[in-house]
């Protein structure tokens, strides 16, 4: 197995894992969105005149709108179709409306979901410059030879990755770094539970290391990955791809030292 991994499974059975782990990923407390107050106020005087339409021209301003439908998000791209629309509109607004007010405010400024919140944490950790080589803008980091990592977004990493290393994955990268002329590319993943959205995220950063890119590949994983279990997500580190560059964030740092 390859030692990073063993290490990795090792870390998350026997040490401080979780706690060590959110110095990378310090999950958001749970708080409220602010609202557009002038927004909100035509909500509110919308919602006491019971102005379907006016109701849901100004809840489509915010940034959550407050019930799950798949009508909602063409709503939000064509503001033209509430004209043309009225049944679908009214149909909307009379399950809003079975709201109290209170209630509607409360599902308007509810806190992202925390694995949406996570996913720039990763990069803001990197960027901090905690694992030792230097910062580089792309620009700079394709002039230059020496140690480096590139701080550029997933897709002008991909970019560079494609054109310069080969690498063909749809997806955008987390990670590229040049270290002692050598190349690494990776996807860093934060699994939280056993979901099929989840496995959805692990199968892209296996994605990763099994493209052909001209790189040393890794796989950046935290999370339910390392408890021991049944499920795919175990299986696949500890059998399928148990010789791979499978680590935890925890121990990047000392992988790019030994390069």
């Amino acid at each position: 197995m390859n030692w990073f991994l063993e290490q990795s499974l090792e870390y998350a059975s026997q040490k401080a894992y979780l706690d060590d782990l959110y110095r990378v990923y310090p999950t958001i407390p749970n708080g409220i969105r602010n609202l557009n107050e002038k927004v909100w106020d035509k909500v509110e005087a919308a919602y006491y005149s019971r102005d379907h339409k006016a109701l849901i021209e100004n809840l489509l301003k915010l940034k959550l709108f407050p019930i799950k439908d798949s009508y909602v998000a063409f709503l939000k791209k064509d503001r033209s179709s509430l004209e043309r629309n009225p049944r679908t509109v009214n149909r909307l607004a009379s399950e809003i409306m079975e709201m109290d007010l209170d209630k509607l405010y409360e599902k308007c400024s509810q806190p992202k979901e925390t694995n949406r919140q996570i996913g720039p944490m990763f990069k803001n950790w990197v960027n901090s410059g905690v694992l030792g080589f230097p910062l580089m803008k792309k620009e700079e980091f394709e002039s230059r030879e020496d140690d480096g990592i590139l701080n550029a977004s997933d897709q002008d990493m991909k970019l560079f990755a494609r054109e310069q290393l080969g690498y063909h994955h749809s997806k955008g990268l987390d990670f590229v770094a040049r270290i002692h002329g050598r190349y690494v590319i990776g996807e860093a993943k934060f699994l939280s539970d056993f979901s099929r959205h989840q496995n959805a995220q692990f199968n892209d950063a296996m994605a990763t290391l099994e493209s052909d890119a001209d790189a040393i590949k890794i796989a950046i994983l935290d999370g339910v990955v390392y408890i021991r279990n049944k499920g795919k997500m175990y299986t696949d580190i500890t059998e399928k791809h148990k010789n791979s560059n499978i680590m935890s964030v925890l121990l990047l740092r000392n992988f790019l030292n030994t390069l």
